[in-house]
């Protein structure tokens, strides 16, 4: 169906210059409320984290939770008498490779073969130190075998794959990614071990990685306004539907072997049910971003190829492409968390514990709620930033398209 060319399309120079878009989206009584709805969560997004950014002296590091460990080679391993029942348990000899230590020989006692991984001698692992055991006591103790080096060389195959393939996209999305988990560990974690509310923590580091992965891959554009108010929409929609769901099914987050972790830490008064709730609303964000960010991307490659279509036409096409990607995700979504679970349902089944008591554990349920508030809000992300981005993308010339941002995985 064909559109009249509107006043803000025949008058406005964006219409005439292409490199200008935003001018002509800005002409329009959507496009200027919809960027100041992207401003306004923008600027609350920043004075929230300068409110809530953690400082240094607000917490102190736990000594019951191990701290820093250092590198050690294994020299010996062997396998000594232990326990009940004639068990037999793993002793390494090893010697300290860093730190004050260096050079000294620890003899370290895993436990029981059955249930300790296997070491070989000439490996490196992590050991934990400690400065005032008492003499005759054990100084050292084994922490896990050090993975650093091989983890730092898959983190750096997946950032040159991501490159090579996607190029320019790929290299912002390495930098988007970086920049995200930099944030994550900077703000999100010491805010909420400082004391603040994991929920609006949570949200609000949301906010913001949202905007540093929009800003890096669409610059201030139609697509990136569309995507950010329907992303901001939906995790707020989110975390007010995982706080029904957890109170509903009083999940606590007191179940879990990190509760009891967390107890024995400096983190008084810290609310473990926020921190099951600020998990879910990171693990949405993922999703949400990823959807929002290919249906502006459908739409404003539909709005190219045919600049006639008015804005019910354009969400039609943008929707149909989103219904297959939404089967697609809610499946990844749920195989996601199946995959983390499958150790658990392994000793589940073989114990012969019942499906309908598996999933009332809150073992079970805790990631169920989750991966079912993911769902929703995926749900309404797909048609909401569809039809915000076909409200946007008839207000901009076709032609000033013609250099769009591609979504980039």
């Amino acid at each position: 169906m064909a559109r009249e060319q509107s006043a803000a399309e025949r008058d406005d120079p964006g219409h005439r210059h292409p490199q200008r878009p935003m001018r002509a989206l800005l002409a329009s009584t959507a496009g200027r409320t919809l960027t100041a709805v992207a401003a306004a969560l923008l600027i609350a997004t920043v004075v929230a984290m300068v409110a809530l950014w953690p400082s240094k002296d607000k917490t102190e590091p736990s000594q019951a939770l191990g701290g820093k460990t250092v590198a050690a080679e294994v020299q010996s391993v062997a396998l000594t008498p232990c326990g009940p029942a004639g068990q037999r348990c793993r002793e390494l000899t090893a010697t300290i490779s860093e730190g004050p230590g260096k050079g000294d020989i620890a003899v370290l006692t895993l436990g029981p073969q059955e249930a300790t991984q296997s070491v070989d001698p000439g490996a490196t692992i992590r050991v934990s130190t400690d400065a005032q055991a008492p003499a005759g006591s054990a100084k050292y103790g084994f922490v896990d075998i050090d993975r650093r080096t091989p983890l730092i060389l898959l983190v750096i195959a997946f950032a040159i794959i991501g490159v090579v393939v996607a190029r320019r996209q790929g290299f912002f999305a390495v930098i988007g990614l970086l920049c995200s988990v930099a944030l994550i560990t900077t703000f999100l974690v010491p805010a909420i071990l400082a004391g603040e509310s994991p929920v609006l923590v949570s949200v609000v580091a949301g906010m913001a990685v949202m905007f540093i992965t929009l800003g890096l891959t669409y610059g201030l554009s139609a697509q990136s306004l569309a995507a950010a108010t329907g992303i901001g929409i939906c995790l707020l929609l989110a975390t007010l539907l995982g706080s029904l769901a957890l109170d509903s099914t009083q999940l606590d987050g007191r179940g879990g072997e990190y509760a009891q972790v967390l107890s024995q830490a400096n983190v008084a008064g810290i609310s473990l049910q926020g921190i099951v709730l600020a998990g879910m609303v990171i693990g949405a964000l993922g999703v949400l971003t990823d959807t929002a960010v290919t249906q502006a991307s459908a739409v404003m490659a539909v709005r190219r190829s045919n600049p006639t279509l008015g804005v019910r036409e354009l969400y039609h096409e943008g929707f149909t492409v989103g219904r297959d990607h939404l089967a697609a995700t809610i499946h990844t979504l749920v195989m996601a968390y199946v995959g983390t679970l499958l150790p658990l349902l392994l000793v589940l089944e073989a114990a012969d514990v019942g499906i309908s008591d598996a999933l009332n554990g809150q073992l079970l349920a805790e990631p169920l709620v989750a991966t079912i508030i993911g769902s929703v809000a995926l749900m309404a992300s797909v048609p909401l930033t569809t039809a915000l981005t076909a409200v946007l993308a008839v207000r901009v010339p076709a032609e000033a398209l013609a250099g769009g941002h591609e979504h980039a995985h």
